[in-house]
């Protein structure tokens, strides 16, 4: 689940500074505590020590600004092998490669499509399941990521 937009606003300049790429970011509420998953990542990798220096200017801004109510879990973490997809960019970027895509609510009979990207084509996404293009709406999209190719 997307974080609020604000939350993104507020934290991709904090960890750009600090010279790794925003990813993205994921709220996931709870009953009693939330998680907050922050992604980064640059060409030669994540380690434990990135995660720790970013986690560490985040907390801080986060303390100051208290964007989210209630209690909630930082985490940093690189996007791994199943990397989320957050922006529209990545789309693009990430072209020719295999995702896997689950939509808000139900579109032709279906909220999940598998296939390999084409790419973005006005305000959709373009996925190829064995031979055939779907568009599928930005706007509907609830969570995408790549994934190795099966």
């Amino acid at each position: 689940m997307k974080a609020p937009e604000r939350v993104t606003n507020l934290l991709e300049p904090v960890v750009e500074g600090l010279g790794y790429e925003f990813v993205g970011v994921e709220y996931h509420p709870g009953r009693q505590q939330g998680v907050l998953r922050v992604f980064i990542d640059r060409p030669d990798g994540i380690d434990v020590d990135d995660c720790a220096r970013v986690s560490h200017q985040v907390s801080g801004v986060l303390d100051v600004e208290d964007p989210i109510a209630g209690d909630y879990l930082l985490e940093v973490s690189s996007p791994g092998l199943d990397r989320p997809i957050f922006k529209t960019s990545d789309y693009e970027r990430f072209a020719g490669e295999w995702v896997r895509i689950r939509l808000r609510t139900m579109v032709d009979g279906r909220r999940r499509f598998h296939g390999r990207l084409v790419g973005l084509k006005g305000d959709s996404v373009v996925v190829d399941e064995s031979g055939e293009r779907t568009l599928v709406s930005l706007a509907d999209i609830d969570r995408a990521h790549v994934e190795l190719e099966p």
